[in-house]
Protein backbone atom coordinates (compact mmCIF):
# COMPACT_ATOMS: atom_id res chain seq x y z
CA UNK A 1 0.00 0.00 0.00
CA UNK A 2 3.03 2.61 0.75
CA UNK A 3 4.14 1.59 -2.25
CA UNK A 4 0.85 2.90 -4.50
CA UNK A 5 0.92 5.69 -2.25
CA UNK A 6 3.94 7.35 -4.07
CA UNK A 7 3.20 10.07 -6.13
CA UNK A 8 4.95 8.61 -8.90
CA UNK A 9 3.17 5.80 -8.63
CA UNK A 10 0.08 7.23 -8.56
CA UNK A 11 0.63 9.60 -11.51
CA UNK A 12 1.20 6.05 -13.25
CA UNK A 13 -2.11 5.48 -12.22
CA UNK A 14 -3.93 8.69 -13.68
CA UNK A 15 -2.19 7.56 -16.77
CA UNK A 16 -3.96 4.41 -17.34
CA UNK A 17 -7.40 6.09 -16.33
CA UNK A 18 -6.46 8.77 -18.67
CA UNK A 19 -6.10 6.31 -21.18
CA UNK A 20 -8.67 3.74 -20.46
CA UNK A 21 -11.24 6.83 -20.85
CA UNK A 22 -9.30 7.93 -24.30
CA UNK A 23 -8.53 11.25 -22.69
CA UNK A 24 -6.66 13.54 -25.39
CA UNK A 25 -3.93 14.16 -22.62
CA UNK A 26 -0.13 13.28 -24.18
CA UNK A 27 3.06 13.98 -23.02
CA UNK A 28 4.87 14.90 -26.87
CA UNK A 29 7.44 12.47 -27.95
CA UNK A 30 10.16 14.94 -27.82
CA UNK A 31 9.17 15.49 -24.21
CA UNK A 32 9.05 11.51 -23.25
CA UNK A 33 12.36 11.32 -25.04
CA UNK A 34 14.31 13.47 -22.98
CA UNK A 35 12.98 12.03 -19.80
CA UNK A 36 13.65 8.65 -20.71
CA UNK A 37 17.83 9.49 -21.70
CA UNK A 38 17.52 12.44 -18.60
CA UNK A 39 16.43 9.53 -15.83
CA UNK A 40 18.76 6.88 -17.92
CA UNK A 41 21.77 9.78 -17.51
CA UNK A 42 21.22 10.37 -13.72
CA UNK A 43 20.40 6.27 -13.26
CA UNK A 44 23.87 5.90 -14.58
CA UNK A 45 25.80 8.43 -12.79
CA UNK A 46 24.39 7.75 -9.26
CA UNK A 47 24.76 4.08 -10.29
CA UNK A 48 29.01 5.15 -10.85
CA UNK A 49 29.09 7.13 -7.41
CA UNK A 50 28.08 4.15 -5.75
CA UNK A 51 30.53 1.81 -7.19
CA UNK A 52 33.11 4.39 -6.80
CA UNK A 53 32.54 4.37 -3.24
CA UNK A 54 32.30 0.53 -3.20
CA UNK A 55 34.59 -0.68 -5.43
CA UNK A 56 34.97 -3.87 -7.08
CA UNK A 57 33.96 -6.88 -5.03
CA UNK A 58 33.08 -9.94 -4.56
CA UNK A 59 29.43 -9.50 -4.61
CA UNK A 60 29.88 -7.37 -7.76
CA UNK A 61 31.42 -10.17 -10.01
CA UNK A 62 28.72 -12.67 -8.35
CA UNK A 63 25.53 -10.10 -9.19
CA UNK A 64 26.77 -9.54 -12.93
CA UNK A 65 27.72 -12.95 -13.41
CA UNK A 66 24.01 -14.32 -11.91
CA UNK A 67 22.25 -11.42 -14.34
CA UNK A 68 24.05 -12.64 -17.43
CA UNK A 69 23.14 -16.46 -16.85
CA UNK A 70 19.86 -15.00 -16.35
CA UNK A 71 19.79 -12.95 -19.94
CA UNK A 72 20.59 -16.56 -21.32
CA UNK A 73 18.34 -18.89 -19.77
CA UNK A 74 15.07 -16.49 -19.55
CA UNK A 75 14.80 -16.19 -23.22
CA UNK A 76 15.86 -19.75 -23.91
CA UNK A 77 13.09 -21.19 -21.47
CA UNK A 78 10.79 -18.44 -22.73
CA UNK A 79 11.40 -19.96 -26.39
CA UNK A 80 10.74 -23.42 -25.89
CA UNK A 81 7.96 -22.93 -23.75
CA UNK A 82 5.81 -20.35 -26.24
CA UNK A 83 7.17 -22.39 -28.81
CA UNK A 84 3.72 -24.99 -28.03
CA UNK A 85 1.11 -22.27 -28.49
CA UNK A 86 2.78 -19.93 -31.64
CA UNK A 87 4.61 -20.02 -34.59
CA UNK A 88 8.43 -20.05 -34.35
CA UNK A 89 8.86 -16.08 -34.60
CA UNK A 90 6.24 -15.04 -32.63
CA UNK A 91 7.88 -17.38 -29.54
CA UNK A 92 11.26 -15.93 -30.88
CA UNK A 93 10.19 -12.38 -30.23
CA UNK A 94 8.30 -12.87 -26.97
CA UNK A 95 11.11 -14.72 -25.65
CA UNK A 96 13.45 -11.49 -26.42
CA UNK A 97 10.54 -9.45 -25.23
CA UNK A 98 10.34 -11.08 -21.68
CA UNK A 99 13.94 -12.20 -21.51
CA UNK A 100 15.34 -8.34 -22.15
CA UNK A 101 14.58 -5.75 -19.44
CA UNK A 102 12.51 -2.75 -18.86
CA UNK A 103 14.67 0.17 -17.57
CA UNK A 104 11.59 2.38 -16.38
CA UNK A 105 10.72 -0.98 -14.32
CA UNK A 106 13.95 -1.12 -12.89
CA UNK A 107 14.04 3.22 -12.21
CA UNK A 108 11.13 2.80 -10.74
CA UNK A 109 12.36 -0.07 -8.28
CA UNK A 110 15.68 1.87 -7.47
CA UNK A 111 13.05 4.97 -6.00
CA UNK A 112 11.47 2.33 -4.30
CA UNK A 113 14.26 0.88 -2.61
CA UNK A 114 15.43 4.56 -2.00
CA UNK A 115 12.60 5.54 -0.18
CA UNK A 116 12.27 2.70 1.90
CA UNK A 117 16.16 2.95 2.76
CA UNK A 118 16.59 -0.30 1.31
CA UNK A 119 20.75 -0.66 0.12
CA UNK A 120 21.65 -1.55 -3.19
CA UNK A 121 25.02 -1.44 -5.35
CA UNK A 122 25.65 1.11 -7.68
CA UNK A 123 27.15 -2.09 -9.99
CA UNK A 124 22.83 -3.00 -10.74
CA UNK A 125 22.67 -0.25 -13.35
CA UNK A 126 25.67 -2.49 -14.77
CA UNK A 127 23.74 -4.99 -14.64
CA UNK A 128 20.41 -3.90 -16.34
CA UNK A 129 22.77 -3.08 -18.90
CA UNK A 130 24.27 -6.30 -19.59
CA UNK A 131 20.76 -8.05 -19.42
CA UNK A 132 19.43 -6.37 -22.41
CA UNK A 133 21.16 -7.47 -25.62
CA UNK A 134 21.36 -11.34 -25.24
CA UNK A 135 18.06 -12.34 -25.38
CA UNK A 136 17.67 -10.22 -28.64
CA UNK A 137 20.52 -11.90 -29.96
CA UNK A 138 19.35 -15.04 -29.05
CA UNK A 139 16.16 -14.39 -30.76
CA UNK A 140 17.40 -13.18 -33.97
CA UNK A 141 19.46 -16.66 -34.14
CA UNK A 142 16.15 -18.18 -33.66
CA UNK A 143 14.78 -16.76 -36.41
CA UNK A 144 17.29 -16.95 -38.45
CA UNK A 145 16.96 -21.07 -38.18
CA UNK A 146 13.60 -20.98 -38.41
CA UNK A 147 14.10 -19.04 -42.23
CA UNK A 148 16.87 -21.33 -43.45
CA UNK A 149 14.42 -24.79 -42.05
CA UNK A 150 11.81 -22.97 -44.20
CA UNK A 151 13.90 -22.02 -47.16
CA UNK A 152 15.31 -25.74 -47.38
CA UNK A 153 11.61 -27.33 -47.10
CA UNK A 154 10.32 -24.92 -50.17
CA UNK A 155 13.23 -25.88 -52.27
CA UNK A 156 12.38 -29.90 -51.41
CA UNK A 157 9.05 -29.14 -52.41
CA UNK A 158 9.60 -27.46 -55.86
CA UNK A 159 12.13 -30.05 -56.42
CA UNK A 160 9.41 -33.14 -56.21
CA UNK A 161 6.61 -32.14 -57.62
CA UNK A 162 8.49 -29.61 -60.60
CA UNK A 163 6.17 -26.30 -59.51
CA UNK A 164 7.30 -22.94 -59.97
CA UNK A 165 9.11 -22.11 -56.66
CA UNK A 166 7.28 -19.15 -55.24
CA UNK A 167 8.59 -15.96 -53.35
CA UNK A 168 10.89 -17.20 -49.75
CA UNK A 169 10.96 -16.05 -46.47
CA UNK A 170 13.04 -13.02 -46.00
CA UNK A 171 16.56 -13.25 -45.66
CA UNK A 172 18.44 -14.43 -42.32
CA UNK A 173 19.09 -10.97 -40.53
CA UNK A 174 22.98 -10.46 -40.08
CA UNK A 175 24.10 -10.62 -36.84
CA UNK A 176 27.22 -8.43 -36.98
CA UNK A 177 24.63 -5.94 -38.07
CA UNK A 178 22.58 -6.39 -35.10
CA UNK A 179 25.27 -6.87 -32.70
CA UNK A 180 26.58 -3.36 -33.94
CA UNK A 181 23.11 -1.58 -33.11
CA UNK A 182 22.26 -3.48 -29.59
CA UNK A 183 26.08 -2.21 -28.49
CA UNK A 184 25.69 1.07 -29.74
CA UNK A 185 22.54 1.78 -28.93
CA UNK A 186 21.79 5.52 -27.47
CA UNK A 187 20.13 4.84 -24.49
CA UNK A 188 22.33 1.78 -23.49
CA UNK A 189 25.72 3.99 -24.53
CA UNK A 190 24.24 7.11 -22.55
CA UNK A 191 23.95 4.86 -19.10
CA UNK A 192 27.23 2.70 -19.76
CA UNK A 193 29.39 6.84 -19.99
CA UNK A 194 27.26 8.49 -17.64
CA UNK A 195 28.32 5.08 -14.80
CA UNK A 196 31.72 5.80 -15.59
CA UNK A 197 31.83 9.35 -15.68
CA UNK A 198 30.29 8.64 -12.21
CA UNK A 199 32.86 6.39 -11.10
CA UNK A 200 35.47 8.66 -12.59
CA UNK A 201 34.25 11.74 -10.88
CA UNK A 202 33.40 9.47 -7.06
CA UNK A 203 32.74 12.13 -3.82
CA UNK A 204 33.02 15.17 -5.86
CA UNK A 205 31.06 14.62 -8.83
CA UNK A 206 28.14 13.08 -6.47
CA UNK A 207 28.08 16.21 -5.11
CA UNK A 208 28.48 18.56 -7.79
CA UNK A 209 25.24 16.62 -9.42
CA UNK A 210 23.44 16.23 -6.35
CA UNK A 211 20.63 18.91 -7.50
CA UNK A 212 20.67 16.37 -11.04
CA UNK A 213 20.34 13.38 -9.84
CA UNK A 214 18.50 13.73 -6.32
CA UNK A 215 16.46 16.62 -6.77
CA UNK A 216 14.76 16.67 -10.09
CA UNK A 217 14.81 12.84 -10.10
CA UNK A 218 11.80 12.22 -8.21
CA UNK A 219 9.43 14.70 -10.50
CA UNK A 220 11.07 13.62 -13.72
CA UNK A 221 9.82 10.24 -12.94
CA UNK A 222 6.49 11.11 -12.15
CA UNK A 223 6.05 12.71 -15.26
CA UNK A 224 7.64 10.13 -17.24
CA UNK A 225 5.46 7.70 -15.57
CA UNK A 226 1.91 9.68 -16.48
CA UNK A 227 3.09 8.93 -20.11
CA UNK A 228 3.65 5.17 -19.74
CA UNK A 229 0.80 5.08 -17.91
CA UNK A 230 -1.30 6.38 -21.15
CA UNK A 231 0.70 4.24 -23.16
CA UNK A 232 -0.03 1.55 -21.22
CA UNK A 233 -3.49 2.19 -21.51
CA UNK A 234 -3.79 2.27 -25.15
CA UNK A 235 -1.75 -0.94 -26.22
CA UNK A 236 -3.48 -3.26 -24.05
CA UNK A 237 -4.28 -6.17 -26.00
CA UNK A 238 -8.03 -6.60 -26.51
CA UNK A 239 -9.24 -10.60 -24.75
CA UNK A 240 -10.26 -11.96 -27.83
CA UNK A 241 -6.81 -11.05 -29.77
CA UNK A 242 -4.59 -12.97 -27.10
CA UNK A 243 -5.16 -16.81 -26.17
CA UNK A 244 -5.83 -17.24 -22.46
CA UNK A 245 -2.48 -19.05 -22.89
CA UNK A 246 -0.22 -15.93 -23.47
CA UNK A 247 -2.19 -13.93 -21.03
CA UNK A 248 -1.11 -16.32 -18.70
CA UNK A 249 1.94 -16.30 -19.59
CA UNK A 250 2.03 -12.29 -19.15
CA UNK A 251 1.53 -12.80 -15.56
CA UNK A 252 3.20 -15.77 -14.57
CA UNK A 253 5.93 -16.06 -16.43
CA UNK A 254 7.71 -12.88 -14.86
CA UNK A 255 7.04 -14.19 -11.47
CA UNK A 256 8.59 -17.65 -12.56
CA UNK A 257 11.42 -15.78 -13.66
CA UNK A 258 12.09 -13.69 -9.93
CA UNK A 259 11.85 -16.87 -8.96
CA UNK A 260 14.57 -17.84 -10.63
CA UNK A 261 16.59 -14.85 -9.77
CA UNK A 262 15.33 -15.63 -6.19
CA UNK A 263 17.15 -18.80 -5.97
CA UNK A 264 20.38 -17.99 -8.16
CA UNK A 265 20.34 -14.66 -4.95
CA UNK A 266 20.37 -16.84 -2.74
CA UNK A 267 23.27 -19.61 -4.56
CA UNK A 268 25.39 -16.44 -5.08
CA UNK A 269 25.01 -14.89 -1.57
CA UNK A 270 23.77 -11.48 -2.97
CA UNK A 271 22.22 -9.02 -0.49
CA UNK A 272 18.28 -8.72 -0.26
CA UNK A 273 18.60 -5.12 -1.95
CA UNK A 274 20.20 -6.03 -4.93
CA UNK A 275 18.72 -9.22 -5.10
CA UNK A 276 15.14 -7.42 -5.60
CA UNK A 277 16.65 -5.60 -8.05
CA UNK A 278 18.07 -8.77 -9.81
CA UNK A 279 14.47 -9.67 -9.35
CA UNK A 280 12.60 -7.19 -10.92
CA UNK A 281 15.07 -7.19 -14.14
CA UNK A 282 14.17 -10.91 -14.66
CA UNK A 283 10.52 -10.31 -13.66
CA UNK A 284 10.33 -7.35 -16.61
CA UNK A 285 10.01 -7.20 -20.56
CA UNK A 286 11.48 -5.12 -22.87
CA UNK A 287 8.53 -2.46 -24.74
CA UNK A 288 11.37 0.09 -26.16
CA UNK A 289 14.72 -1.87 -27.28
CA UNK A 290 13.35 -5.32 -28.27
CA UNK A 291 10.44 -4.22 -30.23
CA UNK A 292 12.88 -1.52 -32.08
CA UNK A 293 15.40 -4.37 -33.07
CA UNK A 294 12.61 -6.93 -33.56
CA UNK A 295 10.30 -5.31 -35.64
CA UNK A 296 13.00 -4.79 -38.23
CA UNK A 297 14.74 -8.27 -37.67
CA UNK A 298 11.65 -10.95 -37.25
CA UNK A 299 9.74 -8.46 -39.78
CA UNK A 300 6.95 -11.98 -39.71
CA UNK A 301 6.03 -11.63 -35.87
CA UNK A 302 2.87 -9.74 -34.86
CA UNK A 303 4.43 -6.13 -33.15
CA UNK A 304 0.46 -5.96 -31.09
CA UNK A 305 0.83 -9.29 -29.71
CA UNK A 306 5.08 -8.83 -27.94
CA UNK A 307 4.41 -5.09 -27.49
CA UNK A 308 0.68 -5.46 -26.30
CA UNK A 309 1.46 -8.20 -23.75
CA UNK A 310 4.80 -6.49 -22.46
CA UNK A 311 3.60 -2.62 -22.33
CA UNK A 312 -0.19 -3.93 -21.41
CA UNK A 313 0.01 -5.92 -19.26
CA UNK A 314 2.76 -6.96 -17.77
CA UNK A 315 4.62 -3.81 -17.33
CA UNK A 316 1.56 -2.18 -14.96
CA UNK A 317 1.28 -5.61 -13.43
CA UNK A 318 5.25 -5.21 -12.09
CA UNK A 319 4.59 -1.60 -11.49
CA UNK A 320 1.31 -1.48 -9.39
CA UNK A 321 2.61 -5.33 -7.46
CA UNK A 322 4.99 -6.83 -8.78
CA UNK A 323 8.11 -4.28 -7.50
CA UNK A 324 6.58 -4.26 -3.60
CA UNK A 325 5.85 -8.18 -3.80
CA UNK A 326 9.94 -8.61 -5.32
CA UNK A 327 10.97 -6.33 -2.30
CA UNK A 328 8.98 -8.09 0.22
CA UNK A 329 10.20 -11.58 -0.82
CA UNK A 330 13.82 -10.68 -1.07
CA UNK A 331 13.86 -9.47 2.34
CA UNK A 332 12.28 -12.26 3.81
CA UNK A 333 14.38 -14.75 2.11
CA UNK A 334 17.94 -12.70 2.55
CA UNK A 335 16.95 -10.75 5.62
CA UNK A 336 16.23 -7.05 5.70
CA UNK A 337 18.87 -4.44 4.67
Amino acid sequence: MTTLLDPAILFFCFGLLAGALRSNLEIPPQIARFLSLYLLMALGLKGGFALAASGLTREVATTLAAALLLAVVVPLGGFRLLRRFLNGFDAAALAATYGSVSAVTFITAVQVLEQRDIAFGGHMAAAMALMESPAIIIAIYLANALRKEATATAALRVGGDGSVALAGPPAPSPIGKILHESFTDGAQLLLLGAMLIGIVTGEAGAETMKPFTQDLFKGMLALFLLDMGLSAARNMPRPRDVPASLALYAVLGPLVHATLALGLSVVFGVSAGNAALLMVLAASASYIAVPAVVRYAIPEARPALYVGMSLGVTFPLNILLGIPLYIAVSQAVLGAA
